[in-house]
């Protein structure tokens, strides 16, 4: 999301952040009306594919969605795997980490055949076709999807407890700001929790929070690994065309600041990162040599 054009001096970087956090889009939302759903065996409940009225096919990546992995292929899937299961309080579930890995995967499934079903009669996309690769598989792009019968599918998933609420925010259709966006999906996640729908069904609530510290904690230390290398850079990353997992490639970024680079593209030179929220002075000095700008 890129903050719009702004003509005084005295605008200060923090104000520009707040215009980035705040989901300017860099480019208007494209109306798609009926879509079709394309059945594949990859497709999670966030990502899939889709064929446009004009027979056109896409890779849909939705905003504000993250379905738990059960496509685990690598060594980015399982970790990325893991830490969802500690956000949903579930890594000791069933006594053994196999049991909570299944138990996981099962939610996953489940999330990618509710999609399915949603999306059983023609639907409407709306996008800016940012690009939304995590995992460099798959060319995809962002997109909100709105049903047969009005809802939000990002939302619907959350209020299912079929996945959590985070990822790329941008201004929505509605022109519901992307804080606003998230902040609705933030209380339907709570919801959700509260009547233990979907994956929250199997939540250990007197283990969550020192689940979900640990996840933090090893978060942490890859921060602190990853910022104490020598400033010579040995890659080369752009961050307009990166993966995800490519961007957290980057001394001191993580998951979330990977999305937050993405949801702000694009950039024309390194010093445009200042509009990323809680990037600072400090973190551009240590990210500059590792990025390759157009």
């Amino acid at each position: 999301m890129k903050s719009p054009a702004v003509h005084t001096p005295l605008l200060s970087l923090i104000a520009l952040a707040f215009l980035a956090a705040a989901g300017f889009a860099a480019e208007p939302l494209v109306t798609l009306r009926g879509c079709k759903f394309i059945p594949t065996e990859w497709a999670d409940g966030d990502s899939f594919e889709i064929q446009a009225a004009d027979g056109a096919h896409h890779t849909i990546r939705l905003y504000g969605a993250d379905c738990v992995e059960w496509h685990v292929n690598d060594e980015n899937d399982a970790r990325r795997l893991r830490e969802q299961r500690r956000y949903f309080g579930i890594a000791e579930y069933g006594g053994s980490p196999q049991a909570s890995i299944d138990a996981a995967k099962a939610a996953g499934q489940c999330a990618a055949e509710e999609t399915a079903s949603a999306l059983s009669r023609p639907f409407t996309v709306h996008t800016a076709f940012a690009d939304a690769r995590g995992d460099s598989k798959h060319r995809r792009i962002y997109a909100f999807v709105t049903t047969a019968d009005g809802r939000d599918l990002t939302e619907h998933l959350v209020k299912m407890g079929l996945a959590r609420a985070f990822g790329v925010y941008r201004e929505t259709p509605a022109a519901k700001s992307a804080k606003d966006y998230q902040e609705n999906l933030r209380d339907a996640e709570l919801i959700a929790a509260k009547a233990a729908a979907g994956a929250w069904a199997k939540t250990n609530w007197d283990k969550l929070s020192a689940e979900r510290q640990e996840q933090r904690k090893e978060d942490a230390e890859l921060t602190l690994a990853a910022g104490t290398g020598k400033s010579s850079a040995v890659f080369k990353i752009n961050p307009n065309t990166a993966a995800r997992n490519e961007l957290m490639k980057l001394p001191g970024v993580g998951e979330v600041s990977a999305n937050r680079i993405i949801g702000g593209r694009p950039y024309k030179k390194p010093s445009d990162l200042l509009t990323v929220e809680g990037f600072g002075p400090k973190t551009l000095e240590r990210l500059t040599p590792y990025l390759q700008m157009p």
